[in-house]
């Protein structure tokens, strides 16, 4: 049997994940990880033959896990959209898959591995790929200038310079512009990524907001901020971590 590993640090993406590879790779003995030190400490009680790894987690990343079995195992890396990385992944040969996951993507990759096994074929080089990403990573990726959403059989663009906030959902995020909202399936950490600090701030582990577009901050009867953005009707919580950007100057 064919040993698997995963390592996914947003709970439901991670469950969602596991249940898509059971699906398409029912044979595959998969241990489940909630984050890269987790990994780390899996590789040498499971040692995975192959691992689906989420490259952006908080302490040790998916890269730095890829590097620990880099030439031992082969690797699939889960995405949110970088132009730069894509290209890298291309040229290199590695396996990737772009956030949200798609059934049909995931089994192709899964196909591609599975062959490989099969054929007893080394996992392709991947150190210098990883040297290049992970110096990326430190520099810091390429700002977003477009947020996808799907709807249907239609996906409507939007211009980051049209967003005025983001906020988890569940499984999904919302995205709200001037004249509507819609629901993307990338978490708030990996779209932090690609966003200018500087034009859009956390105010709450659930909601960005454009620094630009803010009316005005109250409390409302029970004492708790709460942001009014402009065009928008709906209030938009502050937690105590991020109240300080609102003290009156």
């Amino acid at each position: 049997m064919i040993r698997g590993l995963l390592a996914e640090d947003e709970e439901p993406q991670r469950l969602e994940l596991a249940g898509l590879l059971r699906e398409v790779w029912p044979e595959l003995d998969l241990a489940v990880c909630a984050d890269g030190l987790a990994a780390l400490e899996a590789l040498e009680e499971h040692r995975p033959q192959v691992l689906f790894l989420d490259i952006r987690m908080p302490g040790v990343n998916g890269l730095a896990v890829a590097r620990e079995v880099a030439g031992r195992a082969h690797v699939v890396f889960i995405t949110a959209y970088d132009e730069y990385a894509v290209a890298a992944f291309d040229a290199g040969a590695v396996d990737y898959v772009l956030k949200p996951v798609l059934r049909e993507r995931l089994a192709q990759a899964v196909e591609r591995v599975r062959g490989r096994l099969e054929r007893d074929a080394p996992p392709p080089p991947m150190d210098e790929l990883l040297e290049r990403l992970i110096t990326r990573q430190r520099e810091g990726g390429r700002r977003l200038q477009w947020i996808t959403a799907g709807a249907g059989d239609t996906v409507k663009l939007f211009p980051i310079g049209e967003v005025l906030y983001f906020q988890a959902d569940e499984k999904y995020t919302r995205v709200a512009t001037r004249e509507e909202t819609a629901l993307i399936r990338v978490p708030l950490k990996d779209l932090l990524e690609g966003l200018d600090p500087d034009q859009f701030w956390q105010v709450h582990r659930s909601v960005i907001v454009r620094a630009s577009a803010i009316e005005y901050a109250r409390r409302d009867e029970l004492g708790r901020l709460r942001l009014k953005l402009r065009g928008r009707d709906e209030l938009l919580p502050v937690s105590a971590a991020f109240q300080h950007r609102f003290r009156a100057m």
